[in-house]
């Protein structure tokens, strides 16, 4: 199994030329089959991991050491480097960030995500400056133990309702002199806003966030000058939704057909103790 230390390298270096697709796997088995498949890094998914302990979405309600717990389990089940989806940083203030980043790279993440989004309804997103401190406190937790993990820093006003591109440009600009070392923003869903982000931020490299009916293929954000390309929840709702499915046809109707296209059980089995054998041999 690579070291932490070559993760954190390869990491880096899928950042520096190229596209690729940093897949989100919610548990230990999506992330060991992801591995399979040939990615070369994979990146936890918030919603994801919080759907599988029967919570919503929000870091005021699955806590700090729960997230980092599941990003242990992941970055330890895999030989692949793995970026932390980590939320807001399970805190408010910039101190606070940097001290609970310190623990997320203990976990041995070779990367880490910051949002700016506040959990207020009523002022969704940090104001500039302040965000901007908090992509600094988590910087600094990165450089004061000399660990290679690559910052990303989120903008998140399509999110929380805002289209306003200018202030989604602002704030990765912003994020970028903070340190972040790649730029995101979720939401982001035509040409002209992709271009316009990597154009503003260049040469720092780009996340687009790509969901159900997509509209664009890996070859078309890469000629955008796309970087990196993740599914956030995505993975983790289709399987939710095969087993919704299932699950009330069978409440509501007392059938089962919907589970007559389910991969089959040898096929999962003979997977995962393969993968077993390979490594602990």
């Amino acid at each position: 199994m690579a070291t932490t230390a070559e993760r954190r390298r390869a990491f880096r270096r899928l950042h520096e030329g190229g596209c690729f697709v940093i897949p989100n796997p919610w548990d230990v088995g999506s992330a060991r089959y992801l591995q399979h498949l040939g990615f070369h890094a994979l990146a936890t998914t918030s919603a994801g991991a919080a759907f599988a302990m029967g919570l919503p979405d929000s870091d005021r309600v699955v806590p700090c050491d729960a997230m980092l717990a599941h990003v242990r389990n992941i970055v330890e089940t895999t030989d692949v480097p793995v970026n932390a989806d980590f939320a807001s940083g399970y805190a408010a203030a910039p101190e606070e960030v940097a001290a609970n980043v310190r623990r997320c790279i203990e976990t041995g993440v070779a990367g880490l995500s910051v949002e700016d989004a506040s959990g207020d309804p009523t002022t969704p997103l940090h104001e500039l400056g302040f965000a901007a401190d908090r992509i600094r406190g988590a910087r600094g937790a990165i450089d004061a133990v000399r660990a290679d993990v690559v910052l990303t820093a989120r903008a998140e006003c399509f999110v929380v309702g805002s289209r306003d591109l200018d202030d989604v440009i602002r704030r990765l600009q912003a994020y970028a002199e903070a340190g972040a070392d790649c730029l995101y923003a979720p939401g982001l869903s035509t040409r002209e806003q992709i271009a316009a982000v990597v154009a503003a931020v260049a040469p720092r490299p780009v996340n687009v966030l790509v969901g159900g009916g997509a509209r664009f293929t890996v070859s078309d954000l890469a000629s955008l000058g796309v970087r990196r390309i993740s599914v956030g929840s995505g993975l983790a709702r289709a399987a939710w939704s095969g087993f919704a499915r299932a699950a009330r046809e069978i409440a509501a109707a007392g059938r089962f057909d919907a589970m007559a296209d389910a991969t089959p059980y040898a096929e999962l089995n003979t997977f995962f103790r393969e993968d077993v054998a390979r490594r602990t041999s």
